[in-house]
C-alpha cells in the first residue's frame, strides 16, 4: 500500500526552528522525521480520547437506563457491602500482623 504525501507549511520563529532542528539531530532524526512522530502521536491520542469519549458515554446510558428502569442498590445496601468489605480487609489484615 502506498502512502500518497502531502506537504506541511507553516511558520515558526528562526530561533525555534534552529533549536529544534539541533536537539532532533541529537536524537539521530530530523526535524521532518520527528514532526511526522509527533503528528502520527497526536492523531493516536485524539482517536484514543474519542474512543473512551464513546465508551464513558455508553456506560453513563446504560446506568441512567438502569436507574429509569428502576434497576437501582440503594445507599444502605452499599453502606452495607461497603462495612463488610472493611470489615473483611481488618481481619486479613491483622491475620498477617497489619
Amino acid at each position: 500500500m502506498t502512502m500518497s504525501e502531502a506537504t506541511f507549511t507553516f511558520r515558526v520563529d528562526a530561533g525555534l526552528k534552529d533549536e529544534f532542528s539541533t536537539a532532533a539531530k541529537s536524537r539521530d532524526r530530523t526535524g521532518a522525521q520527528l514532526l511526522r512522530d509527533f503528528m502520527r502521536d497526536f492523531v493516536r491520542q485524539q482517536q484514543d480520547a474519542a474512543e473512551h469519549d464513546s465508551w464513558f458515554r455508553r456506560q453513563v446510558q446504560t446506568g441512567l437506563d438502569a436507574a429509569n428502569a428502576g434497576d437501582v442498590i440503594s445507599a444502605e445496601e452499599i453502606e452495607a457491602e461497603a462495612a463488610a468489605w472493611r470489615m473483611e480487609t481488618r481481619r486479613k489484615m491483622a491475620d498477617v500482623g497489619l
